[in-house]
């Protein structure tokens, strides 16, 4: 690495706990503005490792929202092309879509929000290999992060690891990232060191995923369906049983159905009998007609689970969390994937800032609460929506946006521009807000007087 390039990098050393979606999108940020980092992985992966292993919900079906589309293309630019070329389509959601909702189907018109679909295998394959490919980032495989040190200041200065030949080391840093998910063990090291965290918010989604992937149409085929995209969508407490069925990479659908206490077959006469029994007749059609399969997996851990760091009064220096370690989401709703995303720009803005002064001191915590903000959206639709399911104790909040959601889709399978609105914010791209603009709000009152 030449001077000049050093002098652009105000900062030696970042490790970042975990290889797989989360670690790579904060290691490609680091890059910028560290002269090393270092992504310490578990699993034995390399440069050719698609879907990650230690991700059992990385073989079902994923969706990259248009916000996180975006977010995606200004830090690994062409990305989106490159990912076309493989085959994985490019499509606007209101044209690409057939969406059937509660109360009906969605119009196909267009919306004016471009986004992809692809497998999470071929994703992370493509962005292992972009990150490894930088000068500054190094991978370490088959080595398990086993605590934090800190410094004569309390500072977090590395961690502690034992390889695959259980040989123990210490890594030291000026940052140190949790990007190794749900399992992450932060919690605990923290407890060690005298911080300590709030409780963790679950609240259970009940939700099972059975997935395949199998093969699709060519496009100039006559038998080609007209969408790239189908979709019932699930909804307490009416709607139980659910799927999705995304035109990928290399002439594949990928199928993923869902079902509420209600697992939905592995063997393939059950999978196709689940698939049948939805008011969506498109994923099995489709399903009926393949020839080539690959392995159906089943995936039961969803719920919803959130380590509130940014609440931590204490939060020590030079320590960061992202992705999944903070907050998984129900998968139904598409969302890890953008938020992870959304929080490596975070932070990139944040280094940007200070990267003049070279101080990192005071990053971590503000970095922290601003995740706590990000979060809480995406967090409130996820578990407004999985919380009606349950009987009795709904909270006011989530029964209210259950009852105004009813009635706003009634308005939108009927209304090109409200349904161009919730494509939006579902998309990330525009606030809820938009949903309660008056013109709206007018709309929605007027068809539940119109039903009740």
């Amino acid at each position: 690495m030449g001077d000049d390039m050093r002098a652009d990098r105000p900062w030696g050393k970042a490790v970042v706990i975990g290889g797989s979606y989360a670690g790579l999108v904060t290691a490609r940020v680091l890059s910028d503005f560290f002269r090393e980092v270092v992504l310490v992985e578990r699993d034995a992966v390399d440069e050719d490792t698609g879907a990650h292993p230690g991700a059992p919900q990385g073989y079902h079906a994923h969706a990259m929202l248009a916000k996180g589309g975006e977010v995606l293309e200004r830090l690994f630019p062409g990305l989106r092309d490159e990912l076309r070329e493989a085959g994985a389509p490019v499509f606007d959601y209101g044209e690409g879509i057939d969406f059937l909702l509660p109360v009906g189907r969605a119009p196909r018109q267009r919306t004016g929000v471009r986004i992809q679909s692809f497998t999470r295998d071929e994703l992370e394959r493509r962005l292992r290999r972009k990150v490894l490919a930088l000068a500054q980032v190094r991978l370490l495989p088959s080595t398990q992060c086993t605590g934090l040190t800190r410094d004569y200041a309390g500072r977090v200065s590395g961690v502690t690891c034992r390889s695959e030949s259980e040989e123990s080391f210490e890594l030291t840093a000026d940052l140190v990232i949790d990007a190794s998910g749900r399992s992450s063990s932060l919690t605990d090291w923290l407890n060690v060191m005298g911080v300590t965290v709030p409780p963790k918010r679950t609240v259970k989604a009940k939700v099972t995923y059975t997935s395949m992937n199998f093969d699709r149409p060519a496009q100039d085929h006559s038998g080609h369906p007209d969408f790239y995209v189908a979709y019932q969508m699930m909804f307490a407490p009416s709607v139980p049983r659910a799927g999705v069925l995304l035109a990928v990479e290399r002439d594949r659908w990928t199928c993923s159905l869902f079902g509420f206490q209600d697992q939905p077959p592995t063997d393939d006469e059950g999978y196709l009998e689940f698939a049948e029994s939805l008011d969506n007749p498109r994923l099995a059609e489709q399903i009926a007609r393949r020839t080539v399969q690959e392995p159906t997996r089943r995936y039961t851990n969803a719920d919803n689970q959130w380590r509130p760091y940014h609440a931590v009064t204490n939060w020590p220096e030079r320590l960061l969390a992202v992705g999944d370690a903070v907050c998984v989401f129900n998968p139904v709703y598409g969302q890890g994937l953008t938020v992870a995303a959304m929080e490596a720009e975070l932070l990139q803005g944040m280094l940007k800032r200070r990267s003049a002064t070279g101080r990192l001191d005071g990053l971590a915590p503000g970095f922290q609460k601003k995740v706590g903000r990000l979060l809480l959206g995406p967090w409130t639709l996820s578990t407004n929506s999985d919380l009606m399911w349950t009987p009795k104790g709904q909270p006011l909040a989530a029964r209210f946006a259950h009852w105004y959601n009813t009635r706003l889709f009634h308005v939108a399978v009927k209304d090109a521009a409200v349904w161009t609105r919730f494509v939006r914010v579902v998309n990330m791209v525009a606030s809820p807000a938009l949903l309660f603009h008056p013109l709206v709000a007018l709309k929605v009152l007027t068809v539940t007087s119109r039903r009740t």
